[in-house]
């Protein structure tokens, strides 16, 4: 008798837990132009490209998971990180200054980096940071 091979699992989405959804959801659209795909008021999700990208409320993740404390408490520290991919520097740096003017924190800005990018780091406004990147040419 031979053992049956379980499915591969595959990732169909992201999802940030915000303790404010619409002011979160407005930073990715607005500051990366994110398309916005469903919006209610606890979630919001984003079209793209292989991977759904969504935001959804502490309090909302709370009641899905029988009010596990871990939803009941802020958040601090960095858990995850999001990577922005623009074709050249030119569309880095541009992007960067966009993100910062629509509420984003530069944390650090756009430099050339020992492996192989062009990259710079902000943080969303909930604090979340995330790098921005071109691939250099070799």
């Amino acid at each position: 008798m031979t053992a049956t091979k379980a499915a591969i699992a595959r990732l169909e989405g992201i999802t940030v837990l915000a303790d404010d959804v619409a002011k979160l959801a407005t930073f990715y659209r607005d500051a990366l132009g994110l398309r916005v795909d469903v919006t209610e008021q606890n979630y919001v999700a984003f079209g793209g490209e292989g991977i759904r990208f969504a935001i959804f409320s502490r309090i909302g993740m709370s009641a899905n998971t029988h009010d596990h404390p871990d939803y009941r408490t802020q958040f601090t520290g960095q858990a995850f990180e999001l990577n922005f991919e623009c074709a050249s520097t030119d569309d880095v740096n541009e992007r960067f200054s966009h993100i910062v003017a629509n509420g984003g924190r530069s944390i650090a800005d756009p430099t050339k980096k020992h492996w192989g990018h062009f990259a710079g780091f902000f943080a969303d406004p909930e604090g979340n940071i995330h790098s921005l990147f071109a691939v250099l040419a070799e």
